[in-house]
C-alpha cells in the first residue's frame, strides 16, 4: 500500500523504534511529523528531530521536525497546529513516546513515577485528543499505541508496578478509543514486540550489550506497523497486536534478518 500524501504524526520519533517507523513509512511516500524533545544530540541516546527529518527526506518522504514535550498541552497543540499548517491534515497517529523505570515500589521515587505517567498515560491521552478532530477527516485513519496486551496476571505487576500501570494505561487508552471512535471509522490498536528490541533504553537501562545481542532490530516493529496501517481502519480496530504475529498473517515467518546477531537466542520482551 502506498502512503503517498498521507500524514503520519509520531511522538518520540527521534531515535529507536519511532525513527524506524518514520523511515519505513517515508519509503512508502508518507509525510512524517517527528514530534519529540531532542534538538541536540545526547551521545548516549543519539538522534534529534532534525537528523531523523533529514533521513526521512533521503528515504523519499516529506518531514516536519517539531520540538514537542508531550507532557505539556500547549506544546502538543503547537505541534498539531504546525502539522495542519504544513501538511493540511493528519491521517495516522503513532503514540510511541514512553518513559521506563523497572523499579519495585520502594525504589520508585515520585519524580520517576510522575514522568512515566505524564508521558505514557497523560501524553498519549492528550496527543490523541488533539489529533482526533483531524483524524476524522483523514484517509483510512489510524491510531497506534506502542503498548502491551492487557494481562492481569500478578507477575506483570510484582516487579515494576509503576511502569506496568503506565503501560497498561496506554493499552486501555487504545481499547477505549477503539470503541469511542468506531463510529468515526478510526482504527485504534496497540502493538508490542515478542522479543526485546535493540534500542538505547535496552542498552542503557536494561541489559547492555548482552541483551542487545539477544534482541531484534527496530525494523521488525516498523514492518509490523506498515502492515497494520495498510489495513482498513473500519475493520482493523480494538486489537492488541504482537509484531511477529502481524508478520505471520502477511506470510512472513522467516524473521532471521531482524536479529541483531543472526542465530542468537532471543530474549522475550516484558509482558509476554
Amino acid at each position: 500500500m502506498s502512503f503517498s500524501g498521507k500524514t503520519v504524526f509520531i511522538t518520540g520519533g527521534s531515535r529507536g523504534i519511532g525513527k524506524a517507523i518514520a523511515l519505513r513509512l517515508a519509503k512508502e511516500g508518507a509525510q512524517v511529523v517527528i514530534a519529540a524533545k531532542s534538538v541536540e544530540e545526547n551521545p548516549k541516546l543519539g538522534g534529534t528531530i532534525f537528523s531523523v527529518a533529514k533521513e526521512i527526506v533521503e528515504a523519499g518522504g516529506r518531514a516536519l521536525p517539531v520540538q514537542c514535550d508531550i507532557r505539556f498541552e500547549e506544546q502538543i497543540d503547537n505541534a498539531v497546529s504546525k502539522t495542519i499548517e504544513v501538511f493540511g491534515g493528519i491521517d495516522i497517529l503513532i503514540n510511541n513516546a514512553s518513559a521506563i523505570s523497572l523499579t519495585p515500589t520502594e525504589k520508585t521515587d515520585p519524580k520517576r513515577f510522575d514522568l512515566m505517567h505524564d508521558i505514557n498515560v497523560r501524553g498519549t491521552f492528550f496527543v490523541s485528543k488533539a489529533c482526533i478532530p483531524h483524524l476524522r477527516k483523514g484517509n483510512n485513519p489510524h491510531i497506534l499505541n506502542l503498548s502491551p496486551p492487557l494481562n492481569m496476571q500478578p507477575k506483570w505487576f510484582g516487579n515494576h508496578l509503576a511502569y506496568t500501570l503506565s503501560k497498561y494505561n496506554m493499552s486501555m487508552i487504545a481499547m477505549g478509543l477503539a470503541e469511542e471512535l468506531k463510529k468515526d471509522k478510526i482504527g485504534v490498536n496497540a502493538l508490542w514486540p515478542r522479543t526485546t528490541i535493540a534500542t538505547a533504553a535496552v542498552q542503557n537501562l536494561l541489559g547492555g550489550d548482552t541483551l542487545i545481542k539477544m534482541s531484534r532490530t527496530p525494523e521488525i516493529i516498523a514492518d509490523a506497523v506498515y502492515y497494520i496501517l495498510s489495513r482498513s481502519s473500519e475493520s482493523c480496530t480494538g486489537s492488541f497486536f504482537i509484531d511477529e504475529e502481524v508478520l505471520a498473517q502477511e506470510g512472513i515467518t522467516d524473521l532471521e534478518k531482524y536479529s541483531v546477531v543472526p542465530g542468537a537466542k532471543l530474549y522475550t520482551d516484558l509482558f509476554l
